[in-house]
């Protein structure tokens, strides 16, 4: 039995995990029928930091047996990484 006090392997937001390969981020459990998926087309620099200033968000079956493109349920784009977890988010809440 696993301990509820052991932390997570993965970033959590809003309880589901956030991964990141790059300038692509999963967003969601692939165990449940959707999950999100952010790509930084643009950047800013601040100071040091690089910060996402344009996000692609699509929202994505993850049913095997449905072609790549079929797999695509809604599709946006927002300025910046908060406003594009936010609507991922919702789409979340509101497919699975």
């Amino acid at each position: 039995m696993a301990d509820k006090n052991t932390k997570s392997e993965y970033t959590m937001y809003r309880g589901r995990p956030l991964v990141r390969n790059g300038r692509t981020i999963y967003y969601g459990d692939p165990g449940q029928d959707f999950v999100a998926l952010l790509n930084i087309v643009a950047t800013e620099k601040d100071s040091e930091d690089d910060l996402a200033s344009k996000v692609i968000v699509q929202c994505m079956a993850t049913d095997p047996t449905l072609s790549p493109k079929d797999r695509i349920t809604k599709r946006a784009e927002r300025d910046g990484l908060y406003p594009a977890l936010q609507i991922a988010s919702i789409w979340l809440d509101r497919n699975n």
